[in-house]
C-alpha cells in the first residue's frame, strides 16, 4: 500500500503543481489582456481637426471607447473568463478558450486596421458628430493605444491556447473542493476498483478517503473477493 500510495501521491503532487502553474499563467495573461484593453479604451486613438471656414480650427479627440466601442465590454468579458476558467470542467473549458480567442480577434482587427490603413476622415467626422458642411476635416492617428490593444489581443490568444490545451480531467475546481458526500462516493468507487471509469485521476485525497472508508484502494476487484478462488 505504502509504495503505490506514495507513487500516486507523487504523481498527484506533480500534476497539481503543473495545473496550478498553468492556471496562474492563464489568469495572469487574461488579467494583462483585460488591463491592456481597458487602458487602451481610455486613450485617444484619433484626433479630428475640422474647419468650417468661418471660425478657428476645432480639434476633437476620439478615445478607444468611441473609435473601437467594443473595447471596454471585451475587457469585462476577459475578466469574466478568469472566473469561468476555474468554474467549468471538460469541454466547457475549451469553449471558454474559444471565446477568449474570439475576443482577441475582435480586438486585433481594429488595432491592426488603424495601424495599417490609418483613420477614415468620414468615419472620424461621423463619430465626432461634426457638421456635414465643414470645409476641411483631417485626422491624426495615435499608434500607442492601438499597440496596447494589440498586446492585449496577443495575451488573450496565449490564454486561449492554454485553456484549450488544459487536460480534461484537470479542468475546473479540484476534487478537494467537492462536498463531503461527493468525496465519500468517490472513495467508495475507488475502494470497489471502479476508479478507472472516472475521468478524474486518483488523487492523494481520494486515497486517504478510501482508507477512512475502510477500503484498500491498492487491491484490485479480484483481491477484494475472497470467495473467488474457492468458487473456481
Amino acid at each position: 500500500m505504502s509504495e503505490q500510495a506514495s507513487n500516486a501521491a507523487g504523481a498527484d503532487s506533480t500534476k497539481s503543481r503543473s495545473g496550478r502553474s498553468s492556471a496562474m499563467l492563464t489568469t495572469l495573461l487574461l488579467a494583462l489582456a483585460a488591463a491592456a484593453l481597458w487602458g487602451s479604451s481610455r486613450m485617444t486613438w484619433v484626433s479630428v481637426v475640422s474647419n468650417d471656414g468661418k471660425t478657428l480650427e476645432r480639434t476633437t479627440d476620439l478615445d478607444g471607447s468611441i473609435w473601437a466601442a467594443a473595447m471596454t465590454p471585451l475587457a469585462l468579458a476577459l475578466l469574466a473568463a478568469i472566473a469561468a476558467s476555474f468554474a467549468v470542467r471538460g469541454w466547457a473549458v475549451r469553449i471558454v478558450g474559444l471565446m477568449v480567442a474570439l475576443v482577441g480577434v475582435a480586438v486585433a482587427v481594429p488595432a491592426v486596421q488603424l495601424m495599417v490603413s490609418g483613420a477614415s476622415a468620414d468615419r472620424a467626422a461621423d463619430l465626432a458628430e461634426l457638421s456635414s458642411h465643414l470645409e476641411e476635416v483631417s485626422t491624426d492617428v495615435s499608434i500607442l493605444p492601438a499597440v496596447l490593444a494589440l498586446f492585449g489581443a496577443i495575451a488573450a490568444f496565449a490564454a486561449a491556447a492554454l485553456l484549450m490545451r488544459k487536460p480534461k480531467a484537470g479542468a475546473g475546481l479540484s476534487s478537494k473542493y467537492d462536498n463531503p458526500a461527493a468525496r465519500r462516493e468517490a472513495a467508495a468507487k475507488l475502494g470497489q476498483g471502479s476508479s478507472g471509469e472516472s475521468d478524474e485521476p486518483v488523487t492523494q485525497r481520494m486515497l486517504w478517503d478510501a482508507l477512512d472508508a475502510g477500503e484498500d484502494p491498492t487491491l484490485d476487484a479480484d483481491d477484494r473477493d475472497p470467495g473467488k478462488d474457492s468458487r473456481s
